[in-house]
């Protein structure tokens, strides 16, 4: 058996290296280092991509290949070892199972994360692994930037190093009760109908809304950006456009006026400013409204979000909450209102903790009841002076 070794070197002429597997082995009772990418399969688009990404690792093309290797990295002299683990989907179902166990049969190798590309993946064998759970995230590798592989990664490592308790969402909720799995149908079942609803509803609206914005600045209609959600999962998220065209590329030219100043010892996390010379009248006006937040309703129908949970961030801002205990705040779902829209939304006092914190809060104590009263609070934060 051999296993393939992707350099640190220059990549746009990085080469294979091969190395003879040892097939001894005692786990050591040392520290052991993350770094790097372990690939399992043979999509060489796939290894360049993460090559890019990670800089470095490591790829086998079968299951048996790896767990040599992996073997052979918890004796090896520098102990390090793979921060992530992808693996391609054409592999039998039992043979994942195995590998798994593999995985959380050596403490260190356990808290490595451990990715699926569902790429070519069927309805029916992706919710046989979702059922199984088998592993740590399901992706379509593809589909991913750079930046967000590198998110996902260490909000996934953030997880497997946090004690389980941490992530209780109650004491007397715990993620397989009973409670709770009634509390999550109750909340999709209020999602799937509200939003059918509304959408029909508003259609009229989203009509008149349209043209506003086609005559007044060229453009689409719809502003659709990757967003972050429960999970760090990456969707596309639509709002009405409020903002003349290339105005994300003039970010770093207002920084000055964030809303959101101070904070976070590596910067601000978020970005908002008052009166935004981006911001078209139209835009303006939708959100003073919040009419902008209308076409969201289908990202709730599509089950990317909920009516009610943390908002969905821009990559650039969820990478930043990947570290320390920020990360919690991912563990809710996505949503159009929440916590921190009743309580402070549009206040130019609002530090990048207190909202950070607000989400966290919904985070450890959310439930169908929680959202209801949520929700009932939401019409006074609608209309505000503020450009939220």
């Amino acid at each position: 058996m051999e296993f393939t070794f992707l350099p640190k070197a220059n990549l746009r002429n990085a080469s294979f290296a091969r190395y003879a597997i040892k097939s001894s082995f005692q786990e050591a009772s040392v520290s052991y280092k993350n770094s790097g990418f372990y690939y399992i399969g043979k999509n060489a688009l796939n290894i360049e991509k993460l090559v890019k990404t990670f800089k470095r690792g490591y790829a086998s093309e079968a299951l048996e290949n790896a767990k040599t290797e992996l073997k052979r990295s918890l004796t090896q002299e520098k102990n390090i070892i793979p921060e992530i683990i992808f693996c391609e989907s054409h592999f039998d179902l039992e043979a994942m199972w195995n590998f798994r166990q593999f995985l959380n049969n050596h403490s260190a190798l356990s808290k490595i994360p451990f990715v699926l590309d569902a790429a070519d993946l069927s309805q029916k064998k992706l919710h046989q692994y979702r059922k199984n759970n088998l592993l740590d995230e399901i992706i379509f590798l593809e589909e991913y930037s750079e930046e967000g592989l590198q998110s996902k990664s260490k909000f996934l490592k953030k997880i497997k190093e946090k004690p389980a308790q941490d992530w209780e969402v109650k004491e007397d909720m715990k993620e397989d009760s009973v409670a709770l799995r009634i509390s999550n149908i109750c909340k999709r079942t209020f999602d799937i109908l509200v939003s059918s609803i509304a959408l029909l509803i508003a259609s009229p609206l989203f009509l008149l809304t349209a043209i506003a914005i086609k005559l007044e600045s060229k453009g689409p209609i719809f502003y659709i950006s990757k967003r972050a959600g429960r999970g760090y999962k990456i969707f596309d998220f639509y709002k009405f456009r409020t903002m003349f065209v290339g105005a994300d590329a003039k970010i770093a030219e207002f920084s000055h006026l964030n809303q959101y100043n101070g904070g976070l010892s590596d910067g601000p996390v978020f970005f908002k400013i008052n009166n935004d010379p981006r911001i078209t009248k139209v835009g303006a006006f939708l959100r003073n409204t919040s009419l902008d937040e209308l076409p969201q309703l289908l990202n709730v129908l599509l089950g990317d979000m909920s009516l009610v949970g943390n908002r969905p961030l821009p990559l650039y801002e969820a990478a930043a909450l990947t570290t320390d205990d920020w990360a919690t705040r991912f563990m809710a779902p996505a949503g159009i209102t929440g916590l921190w829209q009743i309580k402070k939304r549009g206040k130019e006092d609002m530090s990048v903790e207190e909202r950070i914190n607000l989400d966290i809060d919904y985070a450890k104590k959310y439930n169908f009841g929680y959202d209801l009263w949520i929700m009932a609070n939401t019409p006074s934060a609608l209309f505000q002076k503020a450009n939220a």
